[in-house]
């Protein structure tokens, strides 16, 4: 058997480890497009379908929140009753509710559909990363999250371009409804590839027990109560981030962490009595893993609030078209594919000093475009700089994809890959709803003081903030796994 074929126990049946990338990777895409086109689209929405400015605001909201809730659940259901079920029907609910999107006759119906393509893609992120933590391991592992980091970072950058150009070609009445579309075809076709190319291991481990006489029936333990306390607690956290109105709206805070503290409690007292909890409390005892979901929610408070900025500086400050401002993300997304494949044979051996100097790249880009930003006003420079300069971070961006999630993940056990992918991307929905509400909130506050340029340049550094609290992380772990050279 071929290092790329996967036997499943108990059968006959090959499969591709090539062949499950392929899967794993195309409804990735189709969901992370969905999250930055969206930024471009957002005028044409507003034009077609006379959308107010709150409801344009829950077009990106409720996709977030529901992405970030069920982040964890879906992640622990998959470990326990079998990833590819719950992979296959995340790109289900993730297809049905793109073409609701693409058919929705007013903004109540696009919130709604938005809100369940974010669950489609909640169900499918972590069972994502259980499937890799299944079936790959030490360099194929590392090439995986490589991939990985590759179409995350071409998804986000093409997803303004494809939404910008489409909208440019059909106009703003069609052209925001083909940029949900598109992810019809594309979703059957992953559908179809999922039921032909996945194993479902567990899941035919689960239905044999069941149908073999005199076996023992395996418990299952999904812990419901835990999952629901964690998912209030996130939810709780988000909403102040992501809506607009009454100062009422903080309390969400204190309630979020008193949700979190019971949650706690809850989850030591369920293990203590012999069963199964949402997340074993033991995987953040895992200096890798903490430290790697900590540096990981950091790094996302920082960076994608970026083109954000950068999307309404050019648009609102600088009047250019949407396809340009889509645009300006083309190196970014390239710079950052080539360093992840880079990253990718080298993470194993030079370990978290690849994250130091990925978070360092990343923090100079976004500094050097708040200059180029500031020249573009008073020194006569093209805004096309930022070509450079978000190229830069770009590499950063790429280069910590890939190193990060192979590290944070690489001494957690298979059977917990899924909960433990959902923690991680749930710190980092965490971090980017928290980033883009205080980001745009700097923006929109200096930029009514003092114009869009100051606007931009203050919303810049503070991503050069958060970006420094992560680099403090990053070098922190450094140190602790290499203690010799970080004394030097």
């Amino acid at each position: 058997m071929s290092p790329d074929e996967i036997r499943v126990p108990g059968t006959s049946r090959v499969y591709s480890r090539r062949r499950i990338l392929i899967v794993l990777l195309l409804p990735l895409a189709m969901a992370l497009i969905a999250v930055s086109a969206i930024n471009v689209a957002l005028p044409a929405v507003a034009t077609g379908l006379g959308a107010s400015d709150s409801q344009l605001q829950w077009v990106v909201a409720g996709y977030a929140l529901t992405f970030g809730v069920f982040l964890v659940p879906a992640g622990r259901a998959g470990d326990v009753l079998g990833r590819g079920v719950f992979y296959v029907a995340g790109v289900v609910i993730f297809t049905a509710a793109s073409l609701w999107c693409g058919l929705a006759t007013n903004p109540t119906s696009l919130n709604i559909a938005r809100a369940l393509a974010g669950l489609g893609a909640g169900f499918m992120n972590p069972q994502s990363l259980g499937m890799v933590q299944q079936y790959f391991s030490g360099l194929a592992r590392a090439r995986a999250f490589a991939l990985f980091g590759m179409v995350i970072s071409l998804s986000v950058a093409f997803g303004p371009v494809l939404s910008g150009t489409v909208i440019t070609w059909l106009g703003p009445q069609l052209g925001w409804r083909a940029s949900f579309l598109v992810n019809v075809p594309l979703g059957l076709l992953a559908i179809a590839l999922s039921l032909t190319w996945l194993p479902f291991q567990r899941e035919r481990e689960l239905w044999r027990s069941r149908r073999t006489v005199g076996s023992p029936t395996e418990k299952i333990d999904l812990d419901p109560l835990g999952a629901i306390v964690l998912s209030a607690s996130v939810a709780s956290f988000m909403w102040p981030f992501m809506t607009k109105g009454s100062s009422a709206r903080w309390i969400a805070l204190p309630l979020s962490a008193l949700l979190a503290w019971t949650w706690v409690v809850w989850e030591r007292r369920y293990a203590s009595s012999g069963r199964s909890p949402l997340i074993r409390l033991e995987l953040f005892s895992l200096p890798s893993f903490a430290y790697g979901t900590a540096i990981s929610g950091l790094f996302f408070l920082g960076a994608p609030s970026v083109f954000v900025t950068m999307a309404i500086f050019l648009q609102s400050g600088l009047g250019t078209s949407a396809m340009i401002a889509g645009l300006i993300g083309l190196p970014n997304a390239l710079a950052s594919a080539i360093c992840a494949g880079y990253v990718a044979k080298r993470v194993l051996r030079t370990g978290p000093l690849i994250v130091v100097i990925s978070v360092i790249a990343a923090l100079l880009g976004v500094a050097a475009s708040a200059l180029v930003i500031y020249g573009v006003e008073h020194w006569g420079l093209s805004f096309w700089w930022l070509l450079a300069t978000l190229g830069l971070m770009g590499a950063g961006q790429g280069a910590f994809g890939a190193a990060n999630q192979t590290l944070a993940l690489a001494d957690v056990p298979p059977e917990d890959g899924g909960a433990a992918g959902g923690v991680k991307s749930t710190a980092e929905r965490l971090g980017t709803a928290v980033g883009v509400a205080v980001v745009t909130g700097v923006l929109f506050s200096v930029g009514a003081m003092a114009g869009w340029t100051w606007g931009a340049v203050a919303a810049c550094l503070v991503n050069v903030a958060f970006l420094l609290l992560s680099l403090i992380g990053s070098l922190r772990d450094w140190a602790r796994s290499h203690p010799r050279e970080a004394a030097h």
